[in-house]
């Protein structure tokens, strides 16, 4: 039944799931439909929501069935017609080295997929939130086989070893993670808010720099990264440049956290953006 070519999988996002809320696959999955993506989403966890609330109920998925969700897609034959796999929050090595075997699996059998990594770590307010050891798994490995990257800064100093005091740090760190394969780092949170008010995304590529700054929001959701990721990569696969594309992505995720401020929700929802 998988002969026909309606029923192959553009994009495959390997990341968190919440039931309520809007991280990880939850809201990258809506994000790259509204594109008219076919995406199918493996899920790492699966939470009932995000544990900065009161009750959170659900978990770790086991390695025996990660590894089955990817075979299972293989199986069922969606990874022999990519476009594009995304990878986010993994949380643990036993989920890198299953998704490291996989990936090598799938790139042979798509070469000119577009291979996107956020190489989810943690944040500068919370410090590293996932098992220490994914750090040179990140860089050893995934990072390596991706053609870009969407580290925050925190991340990208983790990655690197250096200290990101400037803006020319930030592109230098940058510069140390792209190689063979990966031509591009898009770094989200490049600039610290509390000192100019506003954020920055910096996409640095080998020979040029080019630079996305808009209006830091108060209380903004959890999510924006993933939802970054997702918008970039499907602004890429619609023939955008890395530049037009990161300057769509960072627009839209504007427009999605202006509007979970607004209504109170705290939700991402990528559906109300215009096509």
């Amino acid at each position: 039944m998988f002969d026909r070519p309606g029923a192959y999988t553009d994009v495959i996002s390997v990341q968190s799931e919440v039931i309520y809320g809007c991280v990880g696959n939850s809201v990258a999955l809506p994000a790259l439909r509204r594109h008219g993506l076919r995406v199918a989403g493996v899920p790492t966890v699966l939470l009932s929501n995000m544990p900065s609330y009161p009750s959170c109920y659900g978990g770790e998925i086991s390695p025996e069935w990660f590894e089955g969700f990817l075979q299972g897609l293989h199986e069922r034959g969606q990874d022999n017609h990519l476009r594009a796999i995304i990878t986010g929050y993994l949380g643990r090595v036993s989920k890198a080295e299953a998704l490291v075997h996989w990936l090598k699996n799938a790139t042979e059998r798509n070469p000119h997929a577009l291979i996107v990594i956020d190489p989810v770590l943690g944040d500068e307010d919370t410090g590293i939130y996932v098992d220490p050891g994914l750090v040179s798994w990140y860089r050893n490995y995934l990072a390596p086989m991706a053609a870009g990257l969407t580290p925050n800064r925190y991340e990208l100093s983790c990655l690197t070893g250096r200290v990101l005091s400037s803006q020319q740090d930030v592109i230098n760190a940058a510069r140390l993670l792209i190689g063979k394969k990966t031509r591009w780092v898009a770094v989200t949170s490049a600039s610290r808010s509390d000192v100019s008010g506003t954020l920055q995304v910096l996409c640095v590529t080998v020979d040029s720099v080019h630079i996305v700054e808009h209006r830091s929001v108060e209380n903004a959701p959890r999510g924006t990264g993933d939802l970054f990721t997702a918008e970039l990569t499907a602004g890429l696969l619609h023939g955008m440049t890395l530049n037009e594309a990161a300057d769509s992505a960072s627009k839209n995720t504007l427009l999605c956290v202006e509007e979970a401020v607004r209504d109170g929700s705290g939700l991402l929802n990528p559906l109300r953006l215009s096509t």
